[in-house]
């Protein structure tokens, strides 16, 4: 581990010493920003939100901000359970969604940096011997960068009528990769591989069984060992069981048709298995671990060596104005320059997180509703507006 990782680690995870050791790393490190100053931050992002409660009447929310000297201030606001009046919690698990991706990203990106990947090798190189793999599309021709920015032509099996059924009608189940792969099987492409961008979740279940192979490790395994222990990020945890311990209440709006229940838990239980979202998302989270990793992945510090430069290479992509999409990543230009991050949306949550190179900051927003309406402005608007809560004051 070099130095410049070291150093973050330690301000990110430890408080103040008076040591010699903090000291000649604090000659190194940002500026300390005062308890004065946070409360400053702190105030003005809890009556944000709390006015944005009060004025959309969503059930909760969990935001936290990262700031350029690592510290983390938390804003849990309204009710993780509404019926049962239990107010959110800084350390509340919500699930994450497609934020996940940002773990698949950061694994290959690592494996990269070792020379086990190449950006250009073909998908199918890694299953030569396994022929159901040419019954997905433009299996012979994708690329691992074509799959990481969304580029290889594959359709979304989450989008196929028959496959949330199946989820309902088999709440046990517990997916394999290939099945869930079956459901786009002998599917025309949409496009020749890199011609074009459709977002797929299809494309990170084929990128999780390749990191599999590679690293002879279940992909959570793996994901656990290099980016969640290290960076201790202890709120993070596979959405792999139907049972995700201290995960919150979760109210369905977007996905709800008939059989959806509008609580996702019963007894502890969510109504179906969310396993099988594996690579395409997988992950419960706090917003404050959310906010870490922005701050960890992004500001360059989650691997050693330079990364940042292969995953910001980005092309323009459907998912707002000009918004562009990267290896894993969402680059969107904002009043604070460009931000980069990602949004995630699982039945009954919704999740957004940013950080902003230009300020140091990072910025995570999560909510127990999957309503993309519910408060008024895209979920990363409202994170924009947190950050700058935090730079104006930082500038002040």
């Amino acid at each position: 581990m070099n130095i410049r990782i070291q150093i973050a680690l330690v301000l990110l995870l430890t408080p103040l010493t008076t040591s010699a050791v903090q000291q000649d790393l604090d000659k190194m490190a940002p500026n300390a920003i005062s308890e004065e100053t946070q409360k400053l931050i702190s105030a003005r992002c809890v009556k944000y939100l709390s006015d944005l409660r009060e004025e959309r009447n969503f059930p909760g929310c969990s935001a936290a901000l990262v700031l350029p000297d690592g510290s983390v201030l938390s804003f849990p606001i309204g009710l993780a359970d509404v019926e049962a009046e239990r107010p959110m919690s800084a350390d509340d698990r919500l699930l994450s969604g497609s934020i996940g991706k940002t773990y698949v990203t950061a694994a290959a990106h690592k494996l990269m940096l070792a020379k086990k990947l190449s950006w250009d090798q073909c998908a199918i190189e890694f299953f030569e011997d396994e022929d159901w793999f040419l019954r997905v599309p433009n299996a012979k021709t994708m690329t691992l960068k074509h799959l990481l920015r969304h580029q290889s032509g594959i359709a979304r099996h989450v989008f196929k009528p028959e496959f949330f059924r199946d989820c309902y009608a088999e709440p046990d189940r517990v997916w394999k990769p290939m099945e869930l792969l079956s459901y786009i099987f002998d599917d025309e492409p949409l496009f020749e591989a890199g011609a074009a961008w459709a977002y797929a979740d299809t494309n990170y279940i084929v990128l999780g069984m390749i990191i599999e192979k590679v690293t002879g490790q279940r992909f959570y395994d793996y994901v656990k060992d290099e980016f969640l222990k290290p960076l201790e990020l202890r709120d993070t945890v596979a959405s792999n069981t139907r049972r995700i311990p201290g995960l919150t209440q979760g109210y369905v709006v977007a996905f709800k048709e008939p059989g959806v229940p509008d609580r996702v838990l019963a007894d502890g239980a969510f109504f179906y298995n969310p396993q099988f979202e594996w690579c395409g998302g997988g992950y419960a989270s706090s917003a404050s671990d959310l906010a870490r990793w922005a701050h960890a992945l992004y500001g360059g510090t989650a691997l050693e060596g330079d990364y940042l430069t292969s995953m910001l290479d980005a092309v323009p992509a459907r998912l707002g104005p000009n918004k562009r999409y990267g290896l894993g990543v969402i680059i969107t230009p904002t009043s604070l320059g460009n931000a980069v991050g990602h949004d995630g949306i699982m039945t009954g949550f919704g999740a957004t997180v940013s950080h902003y190179p230009d300020h140091g900051v990072s910025a995570a927003l999560m909510l127990n509703t999957d309503d993309p309406r519910v408060m008024g402005v895209p979920l990363d608007r409202v994170t924009l507006q947190l950050a700058m809560f935090a730079v104006e004051e930082l500038e002040n």
